[in-house]
């Protein structure tokens, strides 16, 4: 069994709808924690056959707080592309990842951010990114894509919200497997939240049904283009 390699922030962000696509596969993921006491970001992929970066609700890359162990996550990150192996960045996640691949980042306001998004290349995902799908995202800075990161879908204002970085690594400003009840969690366990809270909770709910619903597509192909059922 393949077993991923899961940057978890905060404790109430965490894969989401994403987990049963992959336990259904038999891909197991083991949670690593650097927000809690004795845990340390590991030094290198060994072990793994993937890593995931997840969200990190209103700590920031270039912004804010800055997040207290980037300095680990972009080494390891960076080890992992090195390897070939898959990355996969969520949120904020997907803005280190940028980072790591030879992008950058710039400061952007802590938001609940919730539109629709177009692929800009109809065999994005091996054809398995849905053509027109909602996100929704909390987070805040944005990745800004270097020569070797490849926009795969914007958002109706022109934003990156999907790009590929090399064959088996995939950025996504919007949380694949999103809950309303997350973005709440994660509201609720700091201080400093987005201006657009309210508003963004309820777009949230507006689309939960169809986030959940393009999700199965998306999986099947980020699965497949990252090997990991190889």
């Amino acid at each position: 069994m393949r077993t991923l390699c899961v940057i978890q922030h905060i404790e109430v962000e965490f894969l989401g709808l994403m987990e049963d696509h992959l336990e259904s596969r038999n891909i197991r993921f083991r949670y690593v924690r650097p927000f809690t006491e004795g845990t340390k970001i590991p030094a290198s992929p060994e072990d793994f056959a993937g890593l995931v970066l997840l969200g990190a609700g209103p700590y920031g890359v270039v912004s804010g707080h800055i997040l207290p162990s980037l300095g680990a996550e972009l080494r390891l990150a960076r080890a992992f592309l090195n390897a070939e192996l898959p990355v996969i960045g969520v949120e904020l996640g997907a803005v280190i990842l940028a980072v790591a691949a030879g992008g950058g980042a710039e400061e952007a306001p802590l938001r609940l951010w919730v539109d629709r998004a177009a692929r800009t290349d109809a065999e994005a995902l091996g054809g398995w990114l849905p053509e027109r799908f909602p996100f929704a995202a909390y987070l805040r800075d944005r990745p800004v894509p270097g020569a070797g990161l490849a926009v795969l879908a914007r958002d109706q204002a022109g934003e990156p919200v999907v790009f590929a970085a090399g064959e088996r690594a995939f950025g996504f400003l919007g949380h694949p497997g999103m809950k309303r009840g997350m973005a709440e969690d994660v509201a609720m366990a700091f201080e400093e939240t987005p201006e657009n809270l309210a508003a963004g909770l309820e777009a949230l709910a507006e689309v939960q049904a169809e986030i959940a619903h393009v999700l199965s597509p998306m999986m099947v192909g980020l699965i497949q283009r990252c090997g990991l059922m190889d």
